[in-house]
């Protein structure tokens, strides 16, 4: 890491929900974001759900909100280094991101090490115990048998298939889901405490919950929570020194 350099975080901005015409102001509020921080940023983590559907035929990729995966290319080609998590609404992305914007793709939690600093970092879905519905759902999602039914669908018929579920069901975040459950019960700190029983980090980085937190779970560690660009509009980031949950406006 580059001393003089910052590295952000930032998840769950959900482009394409509830609405087309509302998804454009807040990319516009985004992108404005990144223009923010690319002055000093060394990397750039996104950690999920960048869209609120994303599903990459063999030709064909979902329309809408070019002016973001532009600016994301052009943050690429200026040489940030932009790490782009697999949220549980884009976990049908394969290696267009890779390959025209250059981005490292993950698909689960990874470690970094930044100015002997441990992080772990991810999107969030599926960890901790409980949700065992959505956990048995993302099975699903995740076999490749059905990838391949699905993509049969002509994409105007599964894109809007897939966006009417995921706003109809409150997939993004009911209400319910995005109310603070306390520390004993919220279920990704139980996640990182279980995680320092094998092994010591600095920082959890998550997303997913939609609600900026920042808990201690430990003397030496903590977790935080970059929130969401729905409502919050609230990023992290790690100067060399320390983790800091911030926000946008």
């Amino acid at each position: 890491m580059n001393i003089s350099k910052k590295i952000y975080f930032a998840s769950d901005q959900h482009f394409g929900a509830p609405t087309y015409e509302k998804s454009k102001l807040r990319e516009q509020k985004f992108i404005s974001w990144l223009d923010f921080i690319k002055v000093d940023a060394d990397a750039i983590f996104l950690l999920g759900d960048l869209f609120d559907f994303w599903f990459e035929y063999g030709k064909v990729i979902p329309k809408g909100f070019v002016r973001v995966l532009g600016k994301l290319a052009e943050l690429s080609d200026s040489g940030i280094k932009i790490h782009f998590f697999v949220g549980n609404h884009d976990l049908w992305v394969k290696d267009y991101f890779e390959k025209e914007l250059n981005l490292t793709v993950y698909h689960k939690p990874n470690e970094f090490t930044f100015n002997n600093k441990l992080f772990l970092i991810g999107h969030g879905d599926g960890l901790g115990p409980g949700d065992k519905g959505y956990k048995r759902m993302k099975k699903v999602f995740t076999n490749p048998f059905s990838q391949w039914l699905f993509k049969w669908l002509h994409p105007d018929i599964g894109v809007r298939l897939a966006q009417y579920l995921s706003v109809k069901n409150k997939l993004i975040s009911g209400e319910e889901d995005v109310k603070f459950l306390g520390e004993d019960n919220e279920w990704l700190v139980k996640y990182c405490k279980k995680k320092l029983t094998i092994k010591n980090y600095d920082y959890f980085l998550f997303g997913h919950r939609h609600l900026p937190m920042e808990i201690q779970v430990s003397e030496t560690s903590k977790y935080i929570n970059t929130g969401d660009w729905i409502t919050h509009f609230t990023y992290a980031v790690f100067d060399g020194n320390e983790l800091i949950l911030k926000t946008y406006s």
